[in-house]
């Protein structure tokens, strides 16, 4: 009688801490990072082809103004909303702490150092990756899943430089605006926060606010805001791009975008507030 061989089933090894953790490396920070570096490549593309197009005359003016009044519309009103709540709260808290040291007539300085130097580039950033950069990736993203990117590359067509270059300057020039109507916003409603609100003498306000902030203030909110609708447009353009899966891919494509923009945005601010203040001793950013 012939006895029939059985074959023991391998034995799985069990994952052990490297394993896990070279796991854990691609499929997070490797893939972050190879994400992160196609971005660059796609920013130094649209940067090349911004300049050459509006050289050899074939930028999209057109598509530039449409995007620019889009952006506006969408993100002008939540930017009011939310640049008044800003502005009352530093003369709340501020004019507080003033008033505990005897120091009414410095109230003024507090919008110079708070909103104009950082609540106003951190409440266009907040707007331009939660309004504009979300409007943007999902109008991208609608575009790729119903192969209309694939389209126009069939036919010659570059989308980057068709889609994708007028609006990320619409979306610079529209960051840029958006900073410009927190600063109105923002001090006037301090302005009134503390006349009517703190009972205090529009003279020291005036006085305090021209003596703490300057042009140099104003053009470095103004800067922030140009690398903040920069930043916006190419996250949100990749990763509307790229989006994959139907509707619940554009979904979670502009989930990315915004959670990447939001990162990235308050990583920016934080850097060039230090660079600032490094190289402009006796300024506050």
């Amino acid at each position: 009688m012939n006895a029939t061989a059985t074959t023991a089933a391998p034995h799985r090894r069990r994952p052990t801490l490297l394993d896990q953790a070279e796991s854990f490396w691609r499929e997070h920070p490797r893939r972050a990072l190879d994400t992160f570096g196609r971005q660059l490549e796609m920013a130094g593309e649209l940067l090349i082809g911004l300049v050459v197009s509006i050289a050899r005359g074939t930028f999209e003016w057109r598509e530039f103004v449409r995007q620019c009044a889009f952006m506006a519309s969408v993100s002008a009103i939540p930017t009011v909303i939310n640049a008044v709540p800003v502005g009352v709260v530093i003369a709340l808290q501020v004019g507080e702490v003033i008033e505990q040291v005897g120091a009414d007539s410095f109230v003024g300085s507090a919008v110079g150092i708070g909103v104009l130097e950082q609540g106003a580039p951190l409440v266009a950033s907040m707007m331009i990756a939660g309004a504009v950069g979300s409007s943007l990736c999902a109008d991208l993203g609608s575009r790729t899943i119903r192969e209309e990117i694939d389209a126009m590359k069939t036919m010659g067509v570059d989308p980057l430089q068709r889609l994708v270059v007028p609006r990320l300057l619409a979306a610079m020039v529209v960051s840029v605006l958006l900073c410009g109507l927190v600063v109105f916003v923002g001090f006037f409603a301090t302005f009134a926060f503390y006349i009517y609100a703190n009972h205090g003498t529009p003279g020291s306000f005036i006085a305090a606010f021209v003596g703490f902030a300057n042009v140099k203030d104003l053009l470095l909110a103004l800067f922030k805001s140009l690398l903040f609708g920069f930043f916006t447009a190419i996250i949100a353009s990749y990763h509307g791009l790229h989006a994959r899966g139907g509707p619940s891919g554009v979904a979670n494509a502009v989930n990315a975008s915004v959670v990447q923009s939001a990162l990235i945005l308050f990583g920016t601010n934080v850097v060039i507030s230090q660079i600032y203040n490094t190289l402009v001793p006796g300024q506050v950013g």
